[in-house]
């Protein structure tokens, strides 16, 4: 290694280790989407950067979504994709593709990837029915199907994990009081799994830099005022929105601080958490 770049890595790890300070034994959840979940060379990326999150003593939880995965195999069955207000509607057939798809296919990637990078993941998803707890999610008298809003998140089980030296990677299913299976929202999963675990970052992995502004310049930190604007002035809009939204949420309950970070570029969780500068956007109160 020649001088300037091992006085790089100094320079690097010097930056970063009060942030490893800082948010040692703290809790933070990641949901995992976009490219970064396509992309190979991002998928290893992202597997890296949640194994050294652990190593450092960070408790990191996963939470993924599968919309193409579970788009790709209902084709195959030759279901139609059926979408009502941006909500997947979830028919019994449907829910069967999605959990199966969820289970067998993402979740157990996305565990098999952290652990071939020196990480030590465990999957939560379909033949897990006791962790995360829904209702039938209902909006205005719409029927959606199988789809559900998390009223309850077995954090105690997911700290024990996590205190065991776990990373848990949860997949957006739940189970109702009779034990039906509900597909969910994979970023208003996030939003309340870190709302119950009282997490101290929840970042969202996007295909942007973050949210920007009318002249498509990253904005770098919001409050929740400046969020009511932009979505008033209809800067926040389609995509965006709904992931804003789960940000306010889990702030609104006992998540600390909220990012939307742009998962097109390697190690881009750590570049957010370590760095002075970040790369995303930090939403707080």
């Amino acid at each position: 290694m020649k001088q300037n770049e091992a006085e790089q890595v100094i320079k690097i790890l010097t930056e970063a280790l009060p942030y490893i300070q800082k948010f040692s034994k703290k809790i933070c959840v990641v949901k995992y989407g976009g490219s970064a979940m396509t992309d190979d060379s991002l998928k290893n990326s992202f597997a890296r950067d949640i194994a050294l999150m652990k190593q450092v003593g960070i408790n990191v939880a996963v939470v993924h979504g599968g919309g193409p995965q579970i788009d790709e195999q209902l084709q195959k069955v030759g279901i139609e994709r059926n979408f009502k207000d941006g909500i997947r509607v979830t028919d019994s057939k449907t829910i069967e593709i999605v959990s199966e798809t969820l289970t067998n296919l993402v979740n157990k990637e996305i565990v098999s990837l952290i652990n071939n990078n020196g990480g030590n993941s465990i999957g939560i998803a379909k033949d897990n029915n006791s962790v995360v707890k829904v209702k039938k999610y209902k909006s205005k008298d719409k029927d959606y199907g199988y789809v559900g809003e998390i009223v309850d998140v077995d954090s105690n089980y997911l700290y024990d994990l996590m205190k065991s030296n776990y990373i848990p990677v949860i997949a957006p299913l739940g189970f109702d009081e009779n034990q039906n299976i509900y597909n969910i929202n994979a970023d208003s999963a996030a939003s309340a799994i870190a709302s119950f675990l009282s997490a101290e970052k929840l970042i969202f992995l996007t295909d942007q830099a973050g949210v920007l502004d009318k002249q498509e310049n990253l904005i770098s930190s919001l409050n929740f005022d400046a969020i009511g604007s932009l979505i008033k002035s209809g800067v926040i809009t389609g995509g965006m929105l709904p992931k804003i939204k789960a940000c306010l949420n889990a702030l609104k309950n006992s998540a600390k601080t909220a990012h939307i970070i742009d998962g097109r570029i390697q190690h881009s969780v750590l570049l957010e958490i370590f760095t002075n500068e970040g790369i995303g956007t930090l939403v707080k109160k």
